[in-house]
């Protein structure tokens, strides 16, 4: 694995604990992947890499730091969530702070997969182990498409519309993505991909609606601040009227 700098050195030794590096040679030896290549983006809680597969082509890997992420945080997201009941059992019983991380990536996994079943444009989630997800690389060849932050849309109009589209389409679904803006929003070939799916929760959820209203002012801000404007209260109502369509 290529270590360009003193920073990504770092940030490697931070991430890949005796653990983990077990479970990324389980998942390479699976045919997931043969190797990793650099990172995409290193972050508090997760490291995203690109991998190389047998064909050429790429993946992204996302390794949820084992000694680093919020696990507290984490929990008070999965303890409201029904879809997972199981939290608190299985191999890592004996550890919370494990056993967090571990259903917070398989969290992420479902709801990847339900995205798509909603028309939410996301990457196409491959599999999962422990702390570590494998889903489709957004981008050209091994190079990530940047995110909305970093590439602003030269029709930011239509990008912006096809965003909140998107926003109805996963409230249809009964969801909220939850921590929507500029930096979980892909900007490929012009068109809106969001990532970062673990905070996504059902809108039934204690604070399904709470996180629907900062998700639809994120967005709302950003493109004014670009020069498309949304009635932030409409965009929340017609959100809501979504869900008691479904």
């Amino acid at each position: 694995m290529p270590r360009n700098s003193r920073e990504e050195w770092k940030t490697y030794n931070s991430v890949f604990d005796n653990f983990t590096n077990r479970n990324l040679f389980k998942l390479g030896s699976q045919g997931y992947y043969t190797e990793l290549l650099s990172i995409i983006a290193p972050g508090k809680e997760a490291v995203v890499f690109t991998a190389k597969k047998t064909d050429g082509s790429c993946v992204a890997v996302k390794v949820y730091r084992l000694e680093t992420a919020n696990f507290r945080k984490m929990f008070d997201y999965l303890r409201v969530d029904p879809r997972l009941p199981k939290l608190g059992k299985g191999s890592a019983a004996g550890d919370p702070k494990r056993r967090t991380i571990f259903s917070w990536t398989e969290r992420e996994y479902r709801n990847l997969l339900l995205a798509r079943e909603a028309n939410v444009r996301a990457p196409m989630p491959i599999a999962y182990k422990d702390n570590i997800l494998v889903m489709e690389l957004i981008g050209d060849g091994s190079d990530a498409s940047p995110l909305l932050k970093h590439q602003t849309p030269e029709d930011m109009r239509s990008f912006a519309e096809q965003s909140i589209e998107m926003l109805y389409a996963w409230a249809k679904a009964g969801m909220v993505h939850g921590d929507l803006s500029e930096y979980n929003i892909i900007n490929h070939n012009e068109q809106p991909v969001w990532i970062d799916f673990s905070h996504s929760a059902l809108l039934k959820a204690p604070n399904g609606v709470e996180l629907l209203e900062r998700d639809v002012k994120n967005l709302c801000a950003y493109f004014k601040k670009h020069g498309v404007a949304f009635d932030e209260k409409k965009v929340l109502a017609t959100a809501l009227k979504q869900v008691k369509q479904e």
